[in-house]
């Protein structure tokens, strides 16, 4: 073989080892950046699960404590706060308010004895302990995917790739301020 043929030979062997990580690299990214998504995905479909127990929750309530009107306005604009969020950081601080108004409204079961003892009552509680769980695996299995995902975009060279093909970093679902905070209830209890 001649020599200009083998530089040209190298050159394509060059030039395909550099599509082939190319594509391998942006095939990595639309893998991490579906992930995201589905992670996402989880962290919805469980709110919508709680925002679906709630209505039950405050009508079980609702029929032992009438007198508490305000914290029943409470947990119905902190849902319709969480069914409007669109952004990660809108649905982390209403997400926060939900959680809030709950606690209050647990808070008031603790005046209710045969409240507590009602059967549909501590169906619906566990139901709802069950989906704050899920809530909370959701949350971390979406950050996890967004941690991946951020790294990878942000590592050479996949970080070439994912600036020619505009792929972002996402946020991550933290807690707001509000929610580091535990719910002062002590208005409930007289104190």
């Amino acid at each position: 073989m001649k020599k200009s043929t083998k530089i040209v030979v190298g050159i394509i062997a060059v030039l395909v080892l550099l599509v082939i990580w190319g594509i391998s690299g942006y095939n990595g990214l639309v893998v991490k950046s579906e992930l995201v998504q589905t992670a996402w995905s989880q962290i919805d479909n469980q709110l919508q699960r709680r925002n679906d127990l709630i209505p039950n929750l405050v009508e079980t309530v609702k029929q032992y404590a009438a007198h508490e009107s305000e914290v029943f306005t409470q947990v119905s604009e902190a849902r319709s706060k969480l069914a409007g969020a669109t952004t990660v950081e809108d649905m982390a601080q209403a997400d926060a308010e939900v959680t809030s108004a709950l606690s209050r409204l647990l808070a008031i079961v603790e005046n209710y004895p045969e409240l507590k003892a009602n059967e549909n009552f501590i169906q619906l509680q566990d139901e709802l302990a069950g989906t704050e769980n899920r809530i909370a695996v959701a949350r971390r299995d979406y950050n996890e995917a967004a941690r991946s995902y951020n790294t990878a975009i942000r590592r050479f060279p996949t970080n070439i790739i994912a600036g020619i093909f505009g792929f972002d970093r996402v946020q991550y679902f933290e807690a707001s301020e509000d929610a580091r905070q535990a719910p002062d209830v002590g208005d409930l209890f007289g104190d």
